[in-house]
């Protein structure tokens, strides 16, 4: 009893990692503690904290494990940021480590034997883990591991003034897109110059519906997450507040692309202005860990009428030009260019190889008929040929 009240004194006194007493296990187990003596209180409560546990694993030192590595605390920030930290802290921060470790080795049969019930109550798991040595091994790599919430995930998606991960992102590899090695190679490149902390450029990505510039992007944030990389996906209306994301990014040890799909705007579009400020830096130094990778079909990206060029502006050739310029800030463009017959049909038994449909020449010919009816041929319509081939349609 001794053991696990002096356990609970120990947790309430973390200073650097206090974050984790507002984990829904470790709340449950806090508040379970204190009430270990009166029988009817602590079945309740011993049984809500095995639940709680339940639904992240059976494993105890497991949860803690990893609430420890993930968490964003100001000790981590700080290292991140090459900062030196008094002895005090460090002396702190080790001592708190090992009270976690010791919660850690917890065994649920040391808290049942307290409990006065003679009845079923479940075990939980526990693995030795030493939390000093792992968490300087993730001091040394937060380059490439990060912390918080961009340890446990590497795509995201803005949702209101938040950055929010994707919980299921496409499992894409570069390796396994058809074709157009030339024009993803270019891109890698760029992407490994900015893991590798040298200039990067802002990429745009164009051509025609379906060639593979989208699935591009996310193969390569797949390629290389465990190298650092993480993705941000903006959509159109959410380009204002790009400057309060880099913002938030401009200090993080990681590399982040921030991916904007099927880029266009109309004339007087504010998020033109956005962009266009992103891209040149605008009142802030440009950011070293972070870049923009666009996709469009269109080469301007601004849908321009002709009436715009007879318009009522003073300075219309200045207009003009700003119009038409904003791809022009785009340090690289990568041109995904609709296939020709012979590299469309190499499209198509390279996916029908990996999908283990039979290539024969009646099958080439009605992949050529599928392309005629559905838009040209690219990629996206050898695919979803292959698709409904597999599935017998």
């Amino acid at each position: 009893m001794d053991n696990l009240r002096n356990l609970h004194i120990q947790l309430n006194s973390l200073v650097i990692f206090r974050n984790l007493l507002q984990s829904p296990v470790v709340m449950k187990l806090e508040r379970l503690i204190p009430m270990i003596d009166d029988s009817s209180t602590s079945v309740k409560l011993y049984a809500e904290f095995v639940s709680e546990l339940y639904h992240h694993g059976d494993n105890l030192s497991d949860h803690l494990y990893h609430l420890v590595l993930e968490d964003e605390n100001f000790y981590i920030k700080a290292k991140s940021k090459g900062i030196k930290l008094d002895q005090v802290i460090e002396s702190a921060l080790e001592s708190e480590l090992l009270i976690l470790q010791n919660l850690s080795r917890l065994k649920s049969s040391e808290v049942k034997s307290l409990i006065q019930y003679d009845g079923f109550l479940p075990d939980w798991n526990t693995t030795e883990y030493d939390f000093v040595s792992s968490y300087r091994e993730r001091l040394k790599n937060i380059s490439k591991r990060g912390f918080g919430l961009f340890s446990k995930h590497h795509v995201f998606m803005i949702s209101g003034d938040k950055i929010v991960p994707v919980q299921h992102p496409d499992p894409l590899l570069p390796e396994t897109l058809a074709c157009y090695q030339r024009e993803r190679e270019m891109v890698i490149k760029n992407t490994l110059a900015l893991l590798n902390g040298n200039e990067a450029s802002n990429v745009l990505l164009y051509g025609d519906a379906g060639t593979g510039k989208s699935s591009t992007v996310k193969a390569i944030a797949n390629r290389y997450k465990d190298d650092g990389l993480r993705l941000i996906e903006a959509k159109k209306h959410e380009l204002h507040q790009l400057p309060d994301i880099l913002e938030q990014l401009a200090d993080n040890p990681l590399k982040f692309i921030i991916f904007i799909d099927d880029l266009s705007f109309m004339e007087n579009d504010d998020s033109f202005t956005a962009l266009k400020a992103v891209l040149e830096g605008s009142v802030s130094a440009k950011s070293k860990n972070v870049v923009v990778y666009a996709t469009s079909n269109r080469r301007h990206l601004v849908k321009e009428q002709f009436s715009n060029r007879n318009g009522d502006d003073i300075h219309l050739n200045d207009t003009l030009q700003e119009i038409m310029s904003l791809a022009a800030r785009f340090g690289l463009t990568v041109t995904f260019e609709k296939p020709n017959p012979e590299t469309y049909l190499s499209i198509v038994k390279q996916i029908a190889s990996a999908y283990g449909v039979p290539v024969d020449e009646r099958l080439l010919i009605k992949a050529e008929a599928f392309a005629i009816r559905n838009n040209g041929r690219s990629p996206r319509a050898a695919k979803q040929f292959i698709e409904l081939q597999k599935s017998g349609l």
